[in-house]
């Protein structure tokens, strides 16, 4: 059952892959915020994934979050994502990215339940 308060981090060091440079998002060789938005989905999905029913996963359905401050290669980000709302097939989260004690972005992102072989 999901439950309100459940939690995940997920953790990545940047590399030249998830730069803005490489993503195509800027010119700078720092953490693109693409790739800060996707380690935050990836958080909330992995939040909820081990309590979901048979054959269910679920999908990014919105995301809104700002992105405060750049990361350099080599430094570690964790995205963390915290279920605050749940209606039905409907997730609610919390999100956030550090760097360390620093705040990188903040926001919240919404995901939908759903039958793997139904969505496919």
């Amino acid at each position: 059952m999901i439950e309100v308060g459940l939690k995940h981090t997920s953790e990545l060091t940047v590399s030249d892959s998830v730069t803005a440079i490489r993503m195509g998002s800027g010119d700078l060789p720092v953490l693109a915020t693409p790739a800060m938005l996707a380690l935050m989905e990836n958080a909330a999905m992995l939040a909820v994934a081990d309590v979901l029913p048979e054959g269910c996963t679920t999908v990014g359905g919105y995301i809104e979050s700002s992105h405060l401050k750049p990361s350099k290669i080599g430094d570690r980000v964790c995205a963390t994502a915290e279920v605050t709302k749940v209606d039905g097939k409907k997730i609610e989260f919390k999100v956030a990215a550090y760097c360390a004690d620093v705040l990188l972005g903040e926001g919240t992102h919404l995901r939908f339940i759903v039958d793997k072989e139904r969505f496919r």
